[in-house]
């Protein structure tokens, strides 16, 4: 898969079937096009059968309790 932007890409799958794969295969892609680990990317779904997958800030922190 060829990205043009190594920050995030939005997709629009159409059979629901190939959803989880598909998503999955995005997740490592980006992970490796950005250098990073796999739970540094984010999944959101922006509208139906529409996925943004991104790499989320390193600003972000998980809060603590």
């Amino acid at each position: 898969m060829t990205f043009e932007n190594t920050d995030s890409i939005t997709l629009k799958i159409w059979d629901r079937s190939a959803i989880e794969h598909t998503l999955e295969s995005i997740v490592h892609d980006l992970s490796v096009k950005a250098n990073t680990t796999k739970c540094r990317i984010a999944v959101q779904c922006s509208g139906p059968n529409t996925f943004t997958v991104s790499v989320r800030n390193q600003e972000r922190q998980l809060a603590t309790a």
